[in-house]
This record gives C-alpha cells, structure tokens and sequence, in this order.
C-alpha cells in the first residue's frame, strides 16, 4: 500500500527529471534491499530502509536544491496515513537526509541507503544512467555543456567512496573500470 502511494505521488514528477525518476527511486529500493541481506540487516531495519529509498527524492516534486529536506516532510505528512512510531519516523528521517551529497552516513543503515543511492556507479549500466543525469543537469543547468559534465563525472568518481563492505567488494572494481572509461574520451 505505502509503495503504490509513493509511487503515484511520484507520477508528478517533472519529466524532465530523466535520473531522479521513478525508476532510479525502484533501484534504490532494490539495491537497498539487497545490500541489507548482504549486511545482515533484520528484516524490520530492512522496511525502514525500504520506506527511506521510497521517499528519499520525492522532494523532487517541489524542489531541487534542498530536495531531501522537502522528501522528510513529505513522508511526515504521510505518516499520518501508515503507522510508524516515533523512533521509526526519527530513523527514516535520517536515512533520507543521509542521501544528500556529500554523503556522510553515520551508521549502517545509511551506509546502505547511500550505497544503494549511488550503486549504478559501479554497474555495467552506468554508461547509460549517467546519460540520463547528464541530461537532467542540462536541463536544469547543473553543468553548462558536456566539457563541464565530464570534469563533474571525473571528479565525483573520483571522491566518491562505497561505504559497506559488501559494495565495496561488489562494485568499487567495476567503478574504477568506469572511470578509467571517462577519463579515456
């Protein structure tokens, strides 16, 4: 029921929006789950993580800039829908503001969430997600031209770090092989 709801909120998004879409929330939502089972995650913790990825870009509907922010207040208005306590509503709140970059996760479940955020990273299908996100921040003029997209891509593949052991293991060699691919064009 609370993933149909989400996901018909998300319906509204702009199409613009060719990444933070409903397919890249879908992924997060996989990815977490499987990272979860990875880590040992009990299976109440993995809800909440699966709740959290659900939620985490529908900012988007609103905002950009600060979109995460927006995501938290909109899962508060939801909640008065489903039934979650306090201390689980505090949790997801969390989960969702870890995923804004930089990431800086402080515990395993936002460990999960932003790996699973940025899982495509390290995929054979990053060559085409990250089209998608080139696309979206030329629309919303995040980057200029295609020479400023390269150096942002560099540059963030660069920095960014898996924060579990079991994406590290999964994904960082393949990210490195990714990058190597954008640093050759």
């Amino acid at each position: 029921m609370i993933h149909a709801h989400v996901l018909q909120h998300m319906k509204g998004l702009d199409t613009r929006l060719t990444y933070h879409c409903i397919e890249h929330t879908m992924d997060v939502v996989k990815h977490s789950g499987r990272i979860a089972l990875d880590e040992g995650i009990n299976e109440k913790e993995t809800y909440l993580l699966s709740i959290a990825a659900l939620y985490h870009d529908t900012g988007f509907l609103y905002t950009y800039a600060g979109h995460e922010k927006r995501s938290c207040e909109i899962f508060i208005q939801d909640t008065s829908i489903f039934n979650f306590t306090e201390g689980e509503k505090n949790i997801i709140i969390e989960l969702i503001m870890s995923t804004k970059v930089p990431q800086l996760p402080k515990n395993l479940l936002q460990k999960i969430i932003c790996d699973a955020d940025l899982d495509y990273l390290g995929r054979n299908d990053f060559t085409d997600i990250a089209e998608r996100l080139r696309k979206e921040f030329l629309c919303y003029r995040i980057v200029a031209n295609q020479e400023d997209w390269h150096n942002l891509q560099i540059r963030f593949l660069q920095k960014h770090q898996y924060h579990t052991n079991s994406s590290r293991l999964l994904r960082e060699a393949f990210k490195k092989l990714n990058l190597a691919g954008i640093m050759e064009q």
